[in-house]
């Protein structure tokens, strides 16, 4: 042989005595593709995310929510823990989500419209559908 590596050729793979081999799932990693489109995985994700319409709450559910408002009002210095149903709005596109909220009343402000539990979340009363007493 008269190349200019013949001297090396046929000697063993050097691997390092005191750094762990790395495993090819790893070494794979250094060439898999870049995002070319940054964001775009993000924006079909929001685009799929499903959001509900608000519904207003019929005469009934209304007396029912009344009743269950002037309850509390004439008995929050009990702070009794209630679950109220409640619409929030999504931010970022049309409609929202019914979510359920658990918590000590406070009291209700009819000046700011909120109802307000103890752990200081305020929940608009107009977005309310249902409260549980607990």
């Amino acid at each position: 042989m008269d190349g200019k590596y013949d001297d090396i050729i046929n000697l063993p793979h050097y691997q390092s005595s005191r750094r762990p081999h790395m495993p090819a799932s790893e070494r794979a990693a250094q060439f898999m593709p870049f995002a070319a489109l940054t964001g775009y995985d993000a924006a079909i994700a929001e685009a799929g995310r499903r959001t509900e319409e608000f519904r207003e709450v019929d005469e009934s559910e209304k007396a029912v929510l009344d009743e269950t408002m002037h309850y509390l009002q004439t008995r929050g210095e009990d702070r009794p823990m209630i679950t109220v149903r409640h619409f929030v709005p999504d931010l970022l596109k049309e409609g929202g989500a019914y979510v359920e909220t658990t918590g000590r009343f406070i009291k209700a402000n009819r000046i700011k419209k909120v109802l307000v539990l103890e752990n200081g979340i305020e929940i608009e009363i107009d977005k309310i559908t249902g409260i549980q007493l607990q």
